[in-house]
């Protein structure tokens, strides 16, 4: 398997999770370093991450942790409950389909290139959207029929892979974490976790500095 990633990429380092809790092996290609258009001729659609398996190429995180889940079922990401997997899904797809697409790279860029926003109005924009997310994630694991140590289990899945590298993106834009004990509690219970420490964007070979 090759993973087509970048060393920030969020997206990415979900999948990096996922992969390292599973224990399966990949090789980690860095999409910015390939030549000018490579990474197009590998996904027409140009984000990251992708994932190359048996000569096909599979795009989308989402995508990508579906597949990983159908053919290495063991240890399994998701909750044995339904109902419990419904709630962890539901709590990352606001993570994948809210939070992030309205805050990735591509956004901010077309924002302040495109529409003429100055940088602290973006850094407005960021915020802004992460708070209504984080609030709503906040309020999600308030109401859990169990006190969890990880997001919707007592081992960490498919919840905390996808909230972990969140926060960090909302640490990098220097957003107020403290009204939100709950989501960096899990956070803190998986971030010295080896399948999460390993994922981390300065564990990665692509990372400054560590060439």
């Amino acid at each position: 398997m090759k993973l087509h990633t970048y060393h920030r990429n969020s997206a990415g380092e979900r999948v990096r999770i996922a992969l390292n809790l599973k224990g399966v092996a990949y090789e980690y290609v860095s999409a910015p370093t390939l030549a000018r258009g490579a990474y197009l001729a590998v996904n027409p659609q140009g984000l990251m991450p992708a994932l190359g398996v048996d000569g096909r190429v599979i795009a989308q995180s989402t995508a990508i942790l579906e597949f990983l889940e159908e053919r290495y079922p063991q240890p399994s990401l998701l909750p044995a409950d339904p109902l419990v997997r419904a709630e962890a899904r539901a709590f990352s797809q606001l993570i994948a389909c809210d939070i992030h697409p309205l805050n990735n790279h591509r956004v901010r860029v077309y924002l302040q290139e495109e529409m003429g926003v100055g940088e602290a109005q973006v850094s407005r924009w960021y915020r802004h959207w992460i708070a209504v997310g984080f609030d709503a994630l906040e309020a999600t694991l308030a109401r859990r029929p169990e006190p969890w140590p990880f997001c919707f289990g007592d081992a960490p899945g498919w919840a905390d892979l996808h909230l972990v590298p969140q926060l960090g993106n909302a640490r990098r834009f220097d957003c107020d974490l403290a009204a939100y004990p709950l989501l960096t509690g899990v956070e803190s219970r998986c971030v010295d976790l080896d399948a999460f420490r390993r994922g981390r964007p300065e564990h990665q070979p692509d990372y400054p500095g560590l060439r």
